[in-house]
């Protein structure tokens, strides 16, 4: 088996921005998109938290975006990080995900809702 080939995004490509709040602790998601709309990398910010935090989260945010880039299906990776449990967790200021087991899931569950349910017939 070959190595894995990755698709790259363009120069210059369209993002979603999303505020989160998990416990009382804010952070911001941004997913870069495909020319189609798939998500292709997430860059995640926490507010007033610590480097380790922020390092954990930007790692985790780097894992994500290259196995989209490499062809992980987005609904693996969901499958995977919905439910890790690590603080902060806690309630949330979304409807849709009114508590989150932690800032992964709490991502897990979002691009589920946001990139996946238009396919499965939910809420988009």
């Amino acid at each position: 088996m070959g190595e894995p080939i990755r698709e790259r995004l363009p120069s210059e490509r369209c993002a979603i921005n999303h505020r989160f709040c998990i416990g009382g602790h804010k952070g911001y998601l941004t997913v870069g998109l495909y020319g189609d709309g798939r998500p292709g990398e997430i860059f995640i910010k926490m507010a007033k938290m610590g480097s380790t935090v922020n390092g954990l989260v930007d790692s985790f945010a780097i894992a994500v975006s290259m196995g989209l880039q490499h062809g992980v299906p987005l609904e693996k990776l969901v499958e995977k990080f919905t439910n890790v449990r690590f603080e902060p967790m806690g309630r949330t200021q979304n409807p849709q995900i009114s508590e989150a087991e932690s800032i992964v899931d709490y991502i897990a569950r979002w691009m589920k809702l946001k990139f996946l349910s238009i396919e499965k017939g939910g809420v988009s």
